[in-house]
């Protein structure tokens, strides 16, 4: 177990539970959790790492102090059970990777918000644990939760340039990067500006449009269409699911001049 060979066995160096109830209810949590996969073999390994020592502790260490890692840790059992495993560059990696692999077709706009959530969700998730156990600094943790944010946004943006493609509304020159040439122009202010998110950072964003570069088709013109696309933007972003909300977005953050 590659994360937990960092950790005492019992738990030196580790948070302390803050509130025994959470605690209790944590626990409680995850073996129900775990119940429900019997048969899973990925369960038994879950039970083997979290019945004592390192793993144990681990969990305590957020069981004890975060009702919201809770919730994510026991939701995502199998992913936490990968994460103390490989640990957790490798699968941010991965899941970054996959994030920024959106490919033209086959996935409508529902299904794209519900993978960048549950991705958003494990990657907060390693980043904790990352830290928890002493193997990331903060500034590792704000740099991965804001590179996450930049993969997830960049790829919220290229599958709303696709619709608007599909839809007639635009001309791509690319459909592999259709933000190329399409005359968008989205930067990033603030604490994602700087890499500095941390879990509840908003995302402060300037959306500019060239209109000599713009391919726009659509009807009600050029400024229409890209007010259209930055409403949508901020849906995908912001909108509140069964797996919660991506990003809370500002639009209004401006530099001084």
């Amino acid at each position: 177990m590659k994360l937990l060979s960092h950790l005492s066995p019992d738990g030196d160096g580790l948070p302390r539970p803050a509130d025994a109830r959470w605690l209790a209810l944590g626990f409680d949590a995850w073996n129900e959790a775990l119940a429900l996969a019997q048969g899973d073999p990925a369960s038994y390994l879950a039970r083997s790492w979290s019945a004592a020592g390192a793993g144990r502790h681990l969990l305590a260490s957020i069981f004890g102090n975060s009702p919201f890692l809770t919730g994510i840790a026991v939701k995502e059992w199998a992913f936490l059970t990968c994460l103390v495993e490989r640990g957790p560059d490798a699968l941010f990696d991965e899941i970054a990777g996959a994030v920024e692999k959106t490919e033209d077709g086959g996935e409508d706009t529902t299904a794209l918000m519900r993978r960048l959530r549950i991705a958003k969700r494990r990657v907060a998730l390693a980043a904790a644990l990352a830290e928890i156990a002493g193997l990331w600094s903060l500034d590792q943790q704000t740099m991965t939760l804001s590179r996450f944010a930049d993969a997830a946004l960049g790829a919220a943006l290229r599958h709303l340039l696709r619709e608007a493609a599909r839809k007639g509304f635009t001309e791509l020159i690319s459909a592999d990067q259709p933000e190329q040439g399409s005359g968008l122009i989205v930067l990033g202010m603030g604490k994602l500006g700087g890499y500095e998110l941390n879990y509840s950072s908003d995302i402060d964003l300037i959306i500019l449009y060239d209109p000599a570069a713009a391919r726009v088709t659509a009807r009600d013109g050029v400024q229409s269409f890209f007010v259209r696309l930055t409403r949508d933007l901020v849906r995908v972003l912001e909108a509140y699911t069964g797996d919660g909300y991506l990003f809370r977005t500002d639009l209004r953050l401006r530099p001084d001049p």
